[in-house]
């Protein structure tokens, strides 16, 4: 199976807030992640795959920056997406004559927005920096200082910056001290320990839930116990199951109702996710990206009756980072199953081997499921999870704001 790669990464604004998506793209017969001019048919064919996917279904109603080949910068191929749609991203490796800066100047008169990536200073660039409204600067590409001394040269231009390849909370504090105007990178993914903290009362609370809610020995009247005590997130849960994402034959008018019609194991998991969701000083982003996670875990499950564990183990992967704890230290506290602790710690067994390509689709380490990807169409899988997650943040927007 000859597949084409397409992946995102969460462009934040100064609030934490998605302000944009990043597409990323590779033919899984190809040795790079993104493409140059030698690359112009393959180019095609991306673009193509990003028409017919559609690119609304990919980010939502959020703007996507797109590497674009010099081919489509200057005019040798149409560029099918109107200018409010798109950010046009000029690779570092682009050659720079007049026509490319020519071509980008009229590309900026009708709309587009236009952005530097890898951006690292010369003469030649000075054209294009005239021209652009972001540029993207690589924090592990230069030092501390490096960085610094490029805002110097870029003080004067009317330009926003995003900091790409932020790995670490730390990474994200120095860009955010620094006055960057955008993020990128998986620092929103990783725990900001701090040793000697303690877990603050709220997620406290939310783990003690969890480990009641997930606990293998909990049966019907004990999840129904569990739930009940909280009526905001009971409303929630039944506000999920009565929405268009299950479009259920009839309303689900109880906690006990719904777990007799849905099952036990997707009342947990609907419960957890709600659970998890109240934690509000971190990124909405990371609630999406466990349900992608745990949406793409499923599709990935071999047997219907183990597509409920492989959820769960998608959708707990990110509670390391909404928790701040390490994830062993966690794992101490809730009594999960072998089976899915093994998952979550090692990504061992066939869930953890699920989660483990879902996180080399999400980090676009497409090298690593060559071999999956012959057998899996893992970028039709990582759509259907979009776009399912993507309704799935909005219902539960909804919820807070009927229940607000």
């Amino acid at each position: 199976m000859n597949n084409i790669f397409i992946g995102r990464q969460p462009i934040y604004d100064q609030d934490l807030q998605v302000h944009a998506y990043e597409l990323l793209y590779r033919d899984s017969s190809a040795n790079a992640a993104t493409h140059t001019d030698d690359d112009m048919a393959t180019a095609q064919v991306v673009v193509n795959a990003f028409m017919d996917f559609g690119l609304d279904r990919i980010v939502g109603d959020h703007q996507a920056f797109i590497n674009m080949p010099r081919s489509y910068l200057v005019g040798d191929l149409p560029l099918p997406f109107p200018p409010e749609q798109v950010v046009l991203e000029i690779l570092e490796t682009t050659p720079i004559d007049a026509r490319l800066i020519k071509a980008v100047r009229e590309l900026a008169e009708r709309g587009f927005t236009i952005a530097l990536d890898d951006f690292i200073y010369h003469d030649k660039l000075k054209p294009l920096v005239e021209i652009s409204d972001i540029i993207k600067i690589d924090f592990m590409q230069l030092s501390p200082d490096e960085i610094r001394d490029h805002l110097v040269i870029l003080k004067d231009h009317k330009v926003k910056l995003l900091a790409e390849k932020l790995e670490t909370p730390g990474d994200f504090k120095l860009a955010a001290d620094l006055g960057f105007d955008y993020f990128q990178g998986f620092f929103f993914c990783k725990p900001n320990v701090v040793e000697s903290r303690t877990i603050t009362p709220n997620r406290l609370a939310i783990l003690q839930l969890l480990a009641a809610l997930q606990n293998p020995d909990a049966g019907i009247a004990d999840v129904e116990k569990i739930i009940s005590t909280d009526v905001s997130l009971s409303y929630k849960v039944l506000r999920y199951l009565n929405s268009a994402l299950y479009s259920l034959p009839r309303k689900i008018e109880s906690i006990r109702h719904a777990i007799v019609y849905v099952g036990l194991p997707t009342i947990k998991n609907w419960f957890s996710l709600v659970a998890l969701s109240k934690i509000d000083d971190k990124p909405q982003e990371l609630v999406a990206t466990a349900l992608v996670r745990a949406r793409m875990c499923e599709l990935m499950a071999p047997k219907e009756k183990s597509a409920e564990m492989f959820f769960t183990v998608g959708l707990l992967s990110v509670l390391d980072a909404l928790l701040d704890q390490p994830m062993p230290q966690i794992m101490r506290q809730l009594p999960l199953a072998v089976e899915t602790k093994t998952a979550l710690l090692n990504h061992t067994g066939p869930a953890g081997h699920a989660l483990a390509c879902v996180l080399a689709y999400e980090r676009c380490e497409w090298e690593k499921l060559e071999a999956v990807s012959r057998s899996v169409d893992l970028t039709k899988l990582f759509v259907e999870a979009v776009d399912w997650a993507n309704a799935a943040v909005r219902q539960l927007a909804s919820g807070e704001a009927a229940n607000g």
